[in-house]
């Protein structure tokens, strides 16, 4: 029996548990500082709860890092700091550099460790979910057998640290990036009074792109907050391999101008999230 730790429970994190639970290992939690809602998510998947991260690195072999990529690096360190000897998996939409930085703090402390990246939703049913990872076999292979009996989808790609991230970053950048650039090019032609025109002349090519492209935006938008972090890790993927990384950094502005829609109990429609980007410049 291998105990596994889960560093949050968010949205992803939950799915990222549930099958993780698959492998017939326990998955534990940690409760400090976290509010009700993320308590409801563990509760409802019976994740074992630990009360502070000191508890979790003790019991656990395994820690999966599925956390808001701006806190990536602060959650390592403060694994590191309890001194994990165990697998660390970091599954977050980081560069390839933060990455092997986060690689580096881990083998200095004692730990292993392999680079993780998420691709696709949390559709349990949809099998649609896909876990690349990188790192050394041993380890890489471990980390994919947990997720032999689930829904994930599971590709080990190499052993250099940061080569995974790579693979999520530009893959990122064109599906959440795409986004980006519709939401500013319908607030624009809103701005100027030619939306209207604009989505006439989109419909000479394709009748439904313009609804297309309303629902992508408008599915963004509770989700923004943390793919404007992401959109700057994607900047400096693009700056380390010597392309100009300005089109995601105006990606993650356009992103936090749509931040408050976090909360939002439904789908905003499109004219409310335009109307949020015209308002904010």
């Amino acid at each position: 029996m291998t105990n596994i730790g889960i560093l949050h429970p968010g949205a992803m994190g939950t799915f990222i548990a549930r099958c993780a639970q698959t492998s017939g290992n326990p998955v534990y939690w940690v409760s400090a500082g976290r509010s009700s809602q993320t308590r409801a998510r563990a509760e409802k998947l019976s994740l074992r709860e630990t009360q502070s991260l000191a508890e979790l690195v003790a019991t656990c072999e395994i820690i999966l890092s599925v956390c808001p990529p701006d806190f990536a690096e602060e959650v390592a360190h403060q694994v590191a700091v309890h001194s994990f000897k165990g697998l660390y998996l970091d599954a977050n939409a980081i560069s390839p550099q933060h990455a092997q930085r986060i690689g580096a703090l881990m083998a200095q402390s004692g730990a292993r460790f392999v680079d993780g990246g998420i691709i696709g939703g949390t559709n349990w049913d949809a099998r649609a979910t896909w876990l690349v990872l990188s790192g050394a076999p041993a380890d890489a292979n471990e980390i994919a057998a947990l997720f032999a009996h689930s829904p994930v989808q599971v590709r080990v790609i190499g052993e250099a640290i940061g080569k995974a991230s790579a693979l999520k970053m530009c893959y990122s950048a064109y599906a959440k990036g795409v986004t980006a650039l519709f939401a500013a090019i319908l607030a624009t032609a809103e701005s100027f009074g030619v939306r209207d025109e604009l989505e006439t002349q989109w419909a000479f090519g394709d009748a439904k792109f313009a609804n297309a492209t309303h629902e992508r935006i408008r599915n963004s938008a509770g989700r923004a907050w943390r793919f404007a972090g992401e959109m700057d890790e994607i900047a400096e993927t693009f700056r380390a391999a010597g392309m100009p990384g300005e089109f995601h950094l105006a990606a993650a502005e356009i992103f936090r101008r749509m931040a408050h829609f976090k909360d939002a109990e439904t789908i905003p429609p499109i004219d409310a999230v335009l109307d949020a980007l015209i308002q904010s410049k």
